[in-house]
């Protein structure tokens, strides 16, 4: 069941949230006010979760506190790649943290960490094991990334793509299966981290893997899972079947739902890292779906 809503993805990684069109990120504090407002009036028990920060800032947090988004927040969220695009080392995750407590009382949840395979297989099973020791007890949540390697035939969520290199294509290795659903060196350990560590799985329009993906997820022994709804799928045909197959499959799970991508007819550019034209409609999305997957009387018939 839902259990937390995180609004937007990366929102200050411009390859996920066009921040130059939103100059200091002012449509978007309005834009995350309002949708965890509308969130809040359909369910107030839900734990409410600013995006990830990509790259870890604290100036960014400060600025997200002046324009008061985390009067709206119970927990403010990071993102680590250290191994593969962060310059810094995997040894500084303390470091990193303390930056960001340092400017917020709020829980903090590491929402994505992961390692990719790109190199070898055995940089992952060191990554998630050093990762483990550095972040459980210090983190109040984290999410691997992920449990599927993406099908080399799905285009990467990217600013240039290809043209980025090697950073690119290292984001088709950082499952723990590979493409063709056999377990890598690190998904035979990872169930010894499991429950402390969830999984953050992001599923495509009508994607494949769901099932397997339940499956897997329940055979390590994950409990928590970090997942989105798309608005800009919201747009596309069929859109209520796929979103009640994938809650349906995932209710055994507390999930975390991440409402993230504008339609490109809705932003001020036409794609889905652009502000919208009428942030009070990306708003209207998200209570349309909590009103949707987690209404209050769901939430009460789980609590007693």
């Amino acid at each position: 069941m839902i259990d937390s809503v995180m609004f937007w993805n990366e929102p200050n990684y411009l390859s996920l949230c066009e921040f130059e069109v939103d100059h200091d990120w002012t449509i978007f504090a309005g834009m995350v006010r309002a949708a965890s407002a509308a969130v809040a009036a359909e369910q107030p028990r839900l734990t409410r979760v600013l995006g990830g920060m990509s790259p870890i800032d604290a100036g960014f947090l400060r600025n997200m506190d002046q324009k008061r988004v985390l009067d709206y927040m119970d927990v403010v969220a990071v993102h680590g790649f250290p191994l593969d695009w962060n310059h810094w080392t995997i040894h500084e995750w303390p470091d990193k943290l303390a930056e960001i407590r340092a400017v917020t009382t709020r829980p903090l949840w590491v929402s994505e960490v992961g390692v990719s395979t790109f190199g070898a297989e055995e940089v992952q099973s060191f990554g998630l094991k050093r990762t483990a020791e550095l972040l459980v007890g210090r983190a109040d949540r984290i999410h691997w990334y992920s449990l599927f390697d993406l099908p080399r035939a799905w285009p990467a969520t990217t600013r240039h793509r290809e043209a980025e290199g090697s950073s690119y294509y290292r984001h088709f290795y950082m499952g723990l299966l590979r493409e063709d659903g056999t377990p890598k060196l690190a998904c035979d350990q990872f169930a010894a981290f499991t429950p402390e560590f969830g999984i953050c799985q992001w599923f495509h329009f009508e994607d494949h893997r769901l099932d397997d993906a339940v499956r897997w997820l329940k055979d390590l022994g994950v409990t928590h899972l970090r997942t989105g709804l798309s608005w800009w799928d919201s747009y596309r045909e069929g859109w209520e079947d796929w979103f009640d197959r994938q809650m349906d499959a995932l209710e055994d799970f507390s999930t975390t739902v991440t409402f993230c991508f504008t339609p490109d007819h809705l932003g001020i550019q036409p794609h889905h890292t652009s502000p919208p034209r009428d942030p009070a409609m990306f708003a209207d999305f998200c209570g349309r779906m909590i009103e949707r997957y987690a209404p209050r009387s769901s939430m009460r018939v789980a609590a007693e």
